[in-house]
């Protein structure tokens, strides 16, 4: 098990700490606040009105906050540096190379308008060549391998039972809809969606080029087959459960249980032998996908395979077929009003292809290894402050605590970028061949690279499910590790000249938040090596259970939209860890400065500073159609609620701002989320 860093080098948290020669400064900008606003009425408003006011949404935004605007400021320098790549004079088969001709690739409108959907045309061609039921899993296969949705979704992961080795998994899929209750609720908004779906549907076809009728029938099979398996998918809670997302069984088993799929036949066309064991992740999905194949008209069968190429390949063809998928999943799902420049697009399948070589580039001009060792120290403040927190649970017992100080001490974590990058060497990008048969090559290479890393191996303890320009952060519970990537170790986040109490509240929440993780409603059931195991006292585990349902019951009151509630099941472990992160991060920061505590500045005492730098990380604007969408289907509550629902939690925050009894946010003492 990796361990955690350890750096005694930098010191932090002393008055007069210093950046070279320069003081910290707070680095709170007033201007993002909205002072006419009242911090007990609306704190968000108070600490973010004014940076809402400032950036207002702009068309190719459904949602625009502090994570979105610090990701605009990477994509800028990272499109400089696939520019420097594509001016490079490269043989064929260099990452410079594949980079420049990728991006050219996109660019490319005229060439990609001229051939229309022609790309294409060989794999429904294919599929509507299908004649036999036994064809039809085998060809599906086929086209997951080139990048296509199919039935279900296959993958190699953790065995969460036995987290040193990989497991083969069969996971439920299939939808076009991001959620299965778009399939069914009758509300006006979803019944508008899914109706709008209908159109979108039928109009991919006619530009695919199918009739009206033929586009109609087409669209009505593919809505019978996705309702059908809509209808025996789990939703986003029933997901969030590992217990029962977990069926390992032997592949013999298998192949019994589920014999309408001849598995041999599937597995072989991914390039999967060997099998000995698979969690059928889903098993009612699963099921449902043999009856469909089994009972449902070869020509149904064939329109929604036929779907699925169109749905899955829309961005790589035409700029008209392009326009109309945006149309329906940017437009009608979130409230966009434009697609992105055709610029960032491009530099998005460069990105999403290519994402280790550009994080290289990007680590060795945008990332000092000062602001590396700066967050190691903050990393091991926040470890030793969730020990204290641990420590001070009385509602948890000592043998609980011991564990808990076990998994804590196990953490590994991961800061910045990794120490062994991906080889993309077999990788060929072309740049004569059209941009959809690279899609395909690409396809290949990364699903033949998933399977050739992970089928019958043991976990790679060192491999990043970020690439480092990313500006987010995680934590994986089969690894027990944090990882937090160089893109979000700036500013609003981090900000080697800030002081303590920016710092702490910005990026020290979002480290205590991930390690938190590790300790939520789901993470608390994996152990200090990443095994799914109760090592909970049964007593302490029912207490945990009741503290859990103030934050469920709190956040399922919580009207987002009218007549639109938000989903406390849903989010209790994203609301968990942000309790958990404030929690901790604020203890990290009166150890500290608690031998030379900080000082008021423009009005703001330390603590003040603190909770404005937490809730300035979640400025941003949303449209409507967008909230309905993340409320739906987002783990993460919406921006306003990560603090207006979760600051009158933290007992700390009223004392700071004066909040009394008399204000709208004021949640009685006893009425508080209470764990750590």
């Amino acid at each position: 098990m990796k361990r955690i860093f350890i750096c005694t080098a930098i010191t932090l948290g002393l008055v007069g700490c210093t950046t070279g020669n320069k003081p910290m400064e707070s680095r709170i900008d007033l201007a993002n606040l909205n002072t006419e606003a009242a911090p007990g009425s609306d704190f968000y408003e108070y600490a973010t009105g004014g940076w809402n006011k400032s950036h207002p949404l702009t068309d190719e935004y459904a949602r625009y906050g502090q994570f979105d605007d610090l990701a605009e400021r990477n994509r800028e320098q990272l499109k400089e540096l696939v520019l420097e790549q594509a001016a490079i004079k490269s043989e064929f088969g260099s990452n410079a190379q594949k980079i420049g001709d990728l991006y050219n690739l996109v660019m490319d409108s005229t060439r990609r308008n001229e051939l229309g959907y022609t790309p294409i045309k060989p794999m429904l061609e294919q599929v509507a060549d299908l004649k036999e039921k036994s064809e039809v899993l085998p060809l599906s296969a086929t086209l997951v391998r080139e990048g296509i949705g199919g039935f279900f979704h296959t993958g190699v992961g953790a065995d969460i039972m036995n987290s040193d080795n990989n497991l083969l998994g069969l996971y439920q899929g299939g939808l076009s809809l991001p959620e299965k209750e778009y399939y069914f609720d009758t509300d006006e908004a979803t019944t508008n969606i899914r109706n709008k779906f209908m159109e979108h549907v039928v109009k991919m076809f006619e530009l695919c080029g199918y009739t009206h009728e033929q586009a109609v029938k087409k669209m009505q099979a593919v809505m019978k087959i996705e309702t059908r398996i809509a209808d025996k998918s789990k939703n986003s809670v029933e997901l969030r459960d590992p217990a029962a997302n977990y069926n390992k069984i032997s592949y013999a088993e298998l192949k019994e249980q589920y014999s309408a799929i001849d598995w041999d036949c599937y597995f072989g066309k991914l390039g999967i032998t060997g099998v000995g064991e698979v969690n059928v992740s889903q098993p009612d999905a699963i099921t449902e996908v043999g009856k469909i194949v089994n009972d449902t008209p070869i020509e149904d069968i064939i329109a929604y395979m036929q779907w699925n190429v169109i749905n899955s390949t829309a961005n790589e063809l035409s700029d008209e077929i392009g326009e109309q998928n945006f149309d329906f999943y940017g437009r009608t799902l979130t409230g966009k009003q434009a697609q992105q420049p055709r610029w960032k697009r491009a530099l998005g399948a460069v990105n999403g292809t290519l994402g280790e070589v550009i994080g290289q580039l990007y680590v060795e001009k945008h990332f000092p290894p000062a602001a590396k060792e700066r967050m190691v120290q903050l990393v091991k403040n926040l470890q030793i402050a969730l020990g204290e927190r641990i420590d001070a649970q009385e509602w948890m017992s000592d043998s609980t605590k011991k564990a808990a100080h076990e998994k804590l001490n196990a953490f590994s974590v991961k800061i910045g970028y990794p120490d062994k990058w991906k080889d993309y060497s077999k990788l060929v990008i072309d740049g004569k061949e059209s941009y959809a048969e690279n899609c395909r090559r690409i396809s290949r290479f990364m699903w033949d690279d998933h399977i050739a890393r992970k089928l019958n191996k043991p976990v790679d303890k060192e491999e990043w499910f970020m690439t480092p320009q990313t500006v987010n952060a995680y934590y994986n519970p089969t690894t027990n590790e944090i990882c937090f990537p160089a893109g979000i170790l700036q500013y609003p986040f981090f900000d080697m000249n800030a002081d303590d109490a920016f710092n702490y509240g910005a990026i020290g929440v979002v480290i205590g938040h991930e390690m938190t993780h590790g300790f939520d409603d789901k993470g608390r059931l994996f152990d200090k090596e990443g095994n799914f195991r109760d090592w909970w006292t049964a007593d302490d585990a029912t207490s945990f259970n009741a503290r859990t349902k103030v934050i469920i019951d709190h956040f399922n009151n919580i009207e987002v939209l009218p007549g639109l509630k938000a989903n406390g099941e849903l989010t209790v472990g994203e609301n968990i860890a942000d309790h958990g992160g404030l929690m901790i991060s604020m203890q990290a920061f009166r150890n500290a400065t608690k031998e030379s505590p900080l000082t008021v500045i423009d009005g703001f005492t330390p603590e003040q500073r603190f909770y404005l730098a937490y809730s300035n990380v979640w400025a941003g604007n949303i449209r409507d159609e967008e909230i309905r969408n993340r409320t739906k289907s987002d783990p993460h509550s919406l921006s306003r609620w990560r603090v207006n629902g979760t600051l009158p939690h933290i007992d700390d925050w009223y004392t700071a701002f004066g909040i009394t009894e008399n204000d709208p946010l004021y949640i009685p003492a006893d009425k508080r989320l209470n764990i750590w």
